[in-house]
């Protein structure tokens, strides 16, 4: 979908583990729609092994997939948020609240899930509260559905080509 710079919506990331919310304004959006957000970006902090990426934000389903990228390109790993998407239609800002627990894909197949420890530390301290991780295991469960059924390649090569 083109768009205006007047039509491209503010954008933020925020997270509970540590407490913050950061502007995505120099994420380059190449696709909007009403399901889906793709962006390129850089780094915040320059990584030994990646510097760069490509986000697709499902913004219905409950998850982000980023391809991290190293400084020529080549795919280091897929990196999967589980967030919660909340749009302000008057100021067209979207915020991308981080659940949490994530997902690694290596080139090789592998899956990595990480950061449940996180999620335990933040219920126990009442950061979370018991729907959030109600709708973090829920929106989990449907991404390692895709991921171990074999959706996985075909979600990952329709936008990340």
């Amino acid at each position: 979908k083109q768009m205006n710079k007047s039509d491209k919506p503010s954008m933020y990331r925020k997270r509970y583990i540590p407490d913050e919310i950061k502007s995505l304004e120099k994420d380059e959006i190449l696709y909007m729609s009403d399901d889906v957000i793709i962006t390129k970006w850089d780094t915040f902090r320059p990584k030994k092994n990646f510097s760069k990426g490509i986000s697709c934000t499902f913004v219905n389903k409950g998850f982000k997939i980023s391809k991290f990228m190293d400084s020529r390109g080549k795919l280091v790993y897929y990196y999967c948020d589980i967030i919660h998407s909340d749009y302000y239609k008057d100021e067209n800002k979207w915020i991308f609240t981080d659940l949490l627990a994530d997902v690694k894909i290596y080139p090789d197949g592998r899956t990595e899930i990480v950061d449940l420890d996180e999620v335990s530390e933040a219920l126990k301290s009442g950061i979370i509260s018991t729907e959030t991780v109600c709708e973090l295991m829920e929106n989990l469960n449907s991404l390692l559905g895709i991921i171990y059924s074999g959706g996985w390649r075909k979600m990952t090569e329709r936008f990340f080509v």
